[in-house]
């Protein structure tokens, strides 16, 4: 099978092993971060590894971190964790927002000539095949967002960046949607529109649903869909989320669904405290602790499970 790009190099797909599809080490507001005072980076990167051995002990071979602009991406910490914990580590390229871009793309808009190279683009482009500046690392895939304010002029103008960094490396794609306004369906058009393999995305947050319509065009549309948000029952509750995914399975869509908590080693907007009490169980060991005994309660096969955590990253991943 072909090579992969991690933190620590390039691996091949076949060692992958069990995969949680959207997990973050670190999500942080870098700006406050470097000017609150209230930052320990040793402590934080000792929490980090307690955390993933944690998750390695549970038979965790890969977490894919879509932490990409806008979320606080910083690839050298991220490697100083790696080198402590057996565990490979697949990052993003991209840009997280919900409506407007950084003043930085703002001022700097893709060009009137169509045959022009958004300079968002140039930059994801740069990131998967030549490296993320100031490392030896390269993105292994493209992460944008889509959510309540919708198809903003901005979030377009990502989605297509994405989308055309994706044609032009062919490196898969991670979308953050809000199920609630059916917004995978408009980003599967848009890219639909710029030749994007509908079977490289993983349409995010899905498992925030219960709607099988919608969870099945998504799916049927050619997409893996995310149940991936494991944890956070403040958006639908732990058994919800178990019942949708043991339905789709029955119904034969264990190939097309992949798990993940979204959850974070640390994530600094909540205050650690008021977080763990409003959402005990959003953590990285959730799935295997909790999740994949009440799936198997439910009829889940160990061999759909295998599918979800094993053979659909490979496919995803595999050009």
């Amino acid at each position: 099978m072909p090579a992969i790009e991690t933190v620590r190099g390039p691996v091949e797909v076949a060692q992958l092993g069990q995969t949680l599809m959207h997990e973050h080490v670190f999500v942080l507001s870098e700006e406050i971060r470097r000017n609150s005072g209230n930052w320990d980076e040793e402590a934080r990167v000792a929490d980090a590894v307690a955390k993933l051995r944690a998750l390695k002990s549970r038979g965790v071979d890969t977490i894919v971190d879509p932490t990409v602009i806008g979320l606080g991406r910083y690839i050298p910490r991220i490697a100083r964790v790696n080198d402590q914990v057996d565990l490979h580590i697949l990052v993003a390229t991209g840009l997280y927002t919900f409506r407007d871009a950084p003043f930085y793309f703002q001022r700097r808009p893709p060009g009137k000539n169509p045959h022009d190279v958004d300079p968002m683009t140039a930059m994801f482009v740069r990131d998967i095949v030549e490296g993320i500046p100031g490392t030896n690392v390269k993105a292994a895939f493209l992460k944008c967002a889509i959510d309540v304010h919708g198809m903003t002029s901005d979030v377009k103008r990502v989605l297509r960046a994405v989308a055309r960094a994706h044609v032009s490396t062919g490196a898969p794609i991670t979308v953050h949607t809000r199920p609630q306004s059916q917004t995978g369906l408009a980003v599967q058009a848009l890219f639909r529109e710029e030749g994007v393999d509908l079977a490289r995305v993983v349409v995010g947050h899905s498992g925030d649903s219960t709607d099988l319509d919608y969870l099945i065009a998504l799916m049927e549309a050619g997409s893996f869909i995310g149940m991936d948000r494991f944890g956070i029952d403040t958006i639908l509750p732990f058994e919800q989320r178990c019942a949708t995914v043991a339905e789709l399975c029955r119904r034969g869509y264990a190939e097309r669904m992949v798990l993940a908590h979204d959850a974070s080693c640390y994530i600094d907007w909540f205050e650690e405290r008021t977080l763990a009490k409003a959402l005990p169980r959003w953590h990285l060991t959730h799935i295997h602790d909790d999740v994949l005994p009440e799936l198997r309660s439910r009829g889940v096969t160990d061999a759909q499970i295998a599918t979800m955590l094993v053979e659909n990253p490979r496919r995803y991943f595999t050009a």
